[in-house]
């Protein structure tokens, strides 16, 4: 059924790597070290992205010294191209990714595959933990609320419609996948743009006959201090644009099923949950062309929830953020301005309560 029932499988993982010297060796420390308990054997595919501050030169000292990593150089042109590069390289049964900025906790795998072995399921997906190194050096970790809601408990042999919400677990480095299923589907990571995860996450929860929910923790998702992370950038317009395209992707996708079920999680659960971030640096004064940022915005919101006829109202994320969303459509950005300084200085409840009142807003909101 599964094909490692009495064979352990071979688990390639691929890497793409992009002007991260600080990171690299202690995220390739961690790949190296993990316990092999289910597992034959692991290869390491590295794919220097064009890399200028020595990273290259790390892996390829790391690649000489163990012979499961193999290095493959490319000119700059993406995580994504970068990403692809080695799964074609990839040779193993199982494939996993990690970013070369993270690190693996102690065992990873075991409980991810040992599911796969038993279930057969086109992949297995667990929890992650964000990590933030504080100057003192202290870690302080968190589970995102939507990654603690989808972990909860242990689900086997899962479809999609049988969890929609997983949709929102749009990360690919908490999962392992048959390498057949991702080449037999054609999973793609879409070209030039932060947000790839989303659509090739999308596409593998949909084209998967079932898949497997662990509650263990397997990755350490880390927050980059020097804020050079693609998601905290949040206030440029490229940023922007690109996550709508991204949203606008997964909302083709889902509508090709044809199931209202999928579609309507996807609107009020799994879309909204980082536009709140959009709706703060829309009033930033260091956002990047402010009012065209605002004037994007304003049309993304009206296209995907108003004009959708699911209005942002209807969405299940904290009230601050949906009268946030509200005051965006209906071209408010001073009276946004004013909430957001608001819930800064007096906390999200009273502020939210205060502006209803002096706005005429209904107090559910």
């Amino acid at each position: 059924m599964g094909g490692f029932r009495r064979t352990k499988p071979r688990l390639s993982v691929v890497v793409p790597v992009y002007n991260v010297a600080e990171y690299v060796s202690d995220s390739l420390a961690s790949i190296l070290r993990q316990p092999l308990r289910e597992i034959s054997a692991i290869e390491v595919v590295v794919v220097d992205d064009g890399s200028t501050d020595g990273s290259t030169e790390i892996v390829a000292g790391i690649a000489a010294a163990d012979p499961r990593v193999t290095l493959i150089t490319q000119p700059n042109s993406g995580v994504s191209i970068a990403r692809h590069a080695g799964i074609e390289a990839a040779t193993g049964d199982l494939l996993t990714f990690v970013d070369p900025d993270d690190i693996l906790p102690q065992d990873a795998w075991t409980s991810m595959v040992k599911s796969l072995r038993r279930t057969g399921s086109d992949f297995a997906v667990g929890s992650a933990e964000r990590v933030t190194t504080l100057e003192d050096g202290e870690e302080r970790r968190y589970v995102t609320p939507l990654m603690r809601r989808n972990h909860t408990r242990m689900r086997l042999r899962c479809r999609i419609e049988d969890a929609p919400l997983m949709l929102a677990d749009v990360f690919v480095w908490n999962k392992i996948f048959r390498r057949s299923f991702w080449t037999d589907n054609a999973i793609t990571f879409p070209q030039r743009t932060r947000y790839q995860d989303q659509v090739a996450l999308t596409q593998a929860f949909l084209a998967a006959k079932r898949f497997d929910v662990l509650t263990d923790v397997v990755y350490d998702w880390r927050v980059r201090t020097d804020r050079s992370s693609a998601t905290q950038k949040r206030a440029q317009i490229a940023n922007l644009v690109e996550r709508v395209n991204t949203k606008r992707q997964t909302i083709e996708m889902v509508a090709a099923t044809g199931s209202e079920a999928l579609m309507h999680t996807l609107r009020t659960e799994i879309l909204p949950i980082d536009m709140w971030e959009h709706f703060r640096a829309s009033v930033d004064p260091t956002t990047e062309d402010p009012d065209r940022y605002w004037s994007l915005l304003r049309d993304a919101v009206h296209e995907l929830w108003y004009d959708a006829g699911v209005p942002f109202e209807e969405t299940t994320v904290p009230r601050g953020q949906r009268l946030m969303a509200r005051l965006v459509s209906e071209d408010r950005r001073d009276d946004l301005a004013d909430l957001i300084a608001m819930i800064d200085e007096q906390g999200p409840i009273k502020a939210i309560d205060a502006f209803c009142q002096e706005s005429g807003f209904p107090v559910e909101f």
